[in-house]
């Protein structure tokens, strides 16, 4: 099945669609190389290299349905739910943040 050339994405689908691809593809990287040399703090460079190369590559492809009028922007609906999903995550990270300084505090 072919996509037709009016196919209109909205902006920034291909930028997230790369950077998750980037992370699946190098998270695997950090452990062998943590393993390695014995370093466990290397752990994080697969999802950092994957995070890098997924921007790259998402940003060049944004850039290329853009110049040919491919892109089209966000929707109300989209922006709503855009940040909604933000204020979710840094509730869940601001949580997480608490249980581990209460963890920490508390065996001290």
């Amino acid at each position: 099945m072919e996509t037709e050339k009016n196919d209109r994405y909205p902006e920034g689908h291909f930028l997230n669609l790369w950077m998750a691809i980037g992370m699946v593809l190098f998270s695997g990287l950090g452990i062998p190389l943590s393993v390695v040399t014995k370093n466990y703090g290397l752990i994080g460079i697969g999802p950092a290299i994957g995070v890098a190369f997924g921007l790259s590559v998402g940003q060049a492809v944004e850039n290329r349905y853009k110049k040919e009028n491919r892109l089209r922007p966000l929707t109300e609906a989209e922006k709503r739910r855009k940040k909604a999903a933000v204020i979710a995550w840094l509730a869940i990270f601001m949580l997480g943040l608490l249980i581990f300084l209460f963890l920490y505090l508390s065996r001290s």
